[in-house]
């Protein structure tokens, strides 16, 4: 009967409180005096969380999405992505990966316009894309400053000016057509003085196995297959003076429209180049792409002289010091010199430098 009358009482105050002019939200927000130790308010009576605490609140509460990634069956493609894999930096960053193979980066751009790729990665010859406006760069992936082209053994090519007249095989708006195009003009030769065969990079490997072909531009893993197939197969590396990049890259309006993802992607693949960049972890990120392309693993370790690979800090000191923009605008150059490209374009129209520096932080 006491607990009744009391409720009774406390309900009979909230009714004046109300009837003399007080709303029903500043009735509830009024401090209970019973409970609220004399001249400290209920904000500073509350303990306020830690930074910790709050960082991870908002892991806790990041939306997982499902991501949908291309790649080529190759070292340069996968050693960051499947370590951001492996060690669960994806998971960190509340991101589910799907990744896809793909021949080559033109297919990869194509799929991102049908909708079923989110983010890519492009090998060099696939940069024209981007600078033309199919794509914008969110990521440097790695350097190359050689380039090479595989020969049988009885195509008579000795030196790369044993080019000219030769049954050429290449892939076109690839890596495969760029690096053809190094060839010609390390030989001060054009596309008329050889006799060029346009395929994919499974012809080609098919081409050179039946000798069709006098030579070929591939990548690996296609190289590879030719040179353990074909006995007396070689390659003839020849130094170039343009810059080989490869990067990741998503659409323009993809970038636009979904930034927050695009800057987890990011974090997440520069944690991975940041460990598998360093030599000593060489084995364990090439025991990851060999399991992932079902390779011999001893046999993949070749791969890793492909390219210089960028660590994280690589990517941030570049950019601070304008390295990177200078990679992109020597890469464009020579898209311009070869007619691959018609006109020039700032890189900062296409390279998402802002991002990275972003990611980076």
């Amino acid at each position: 009967m006491k607990k009744m009358v009391k409720l009774m009482a406390m309900a009979a105050a909230v009714f004046t409180l109300t009837a003399c002019g007080g709303s029903g939200n500043e009735a509830q927000e009024a401090p209970n005096e019973a409970s609220t130790p004399e001249n400290v308010s209920v904000e500073e009576n509350a303990e306020a969380p830690s930074g910790e605490e709050t960082e991870a609140a908002t892991e806790e509460n990041k939306e997982t999405v499902d991501l949908n990634v291309a790649y080529m069956p190759n070292y340069a493609s996968l050693w960051h992505l499947v370590t951001a894999v492996d060690k669960g930096f994806f998971e960190e960053e509340g991101l589910n990966v799907t990744l896809t193979e793909f021949a080559d980066g033109p297919s990869e751009i194509a799929a991102m316009e049908g909708g079923s790729v989110d983010i890519a990665y492009i090998g060099h010859g696939a940069h024209k894309l981007a600078i033309e406006g199919n794509a914008n760069i969110i990521v440097p992936s790695s350097v190359h400053n050689t380039d090479k082209i595989t020969v049988l053994p009885d195509s008579g090519i000795e030196k790369i000016e044993d080019i000219k007249g030769k049954k050429i095989a290449y892939t076109a708006g690839s890596s495969s057509e760029t690096a053809l195009t190094s060839a010609l003009s390390k030989a001060g030769l054009t596309m008329e003085d050889i006799d060029p065969y346009e395929m994919d990079a499974t012809n080609m490997v098919a081409a050179m196995m039946s000798g069709s072909v006098d030579a070929c531009t591939a990548w690996n893993p296609y190289d590879s297959q030719i040179l353990e197939n074909v006995e007396g197969s070689k390659q003839i590396e020849f130094a170039t003076d343009s810059v080989n990049l490869s990067s990741f890259i998503a659409l323009p309006k993809y970038v636009e429209e979904n930034r927050d993802i695009v800057l987890r992607f990011s974090r997440a693949i520069y944690k991975a180049m940041e460990f598998s960049s360093k030599e000593e972890n060489w084995d364990y990120a090439v025991g990851l792409y060999a399991k992932q392309t079902a390779k011999d693993k001893e046999a993949s370790m070749v791969e890793t002289s492909d390219a210089t690979w960028f660590s994280a800090e690589d990517v941030k000191t570049g950019i601070e010091d304008g390295t990177m923009k200078e990679y992109y605008e020597k890469q464009q150059k020579m898209f311009i010199d070869s007619g691959d490209v018609a006109e020039e374009r700032p890189v900062e129209e296409y390279v998402e430098f802002d991002l990275m520096k972003e990611a980076l932080e």
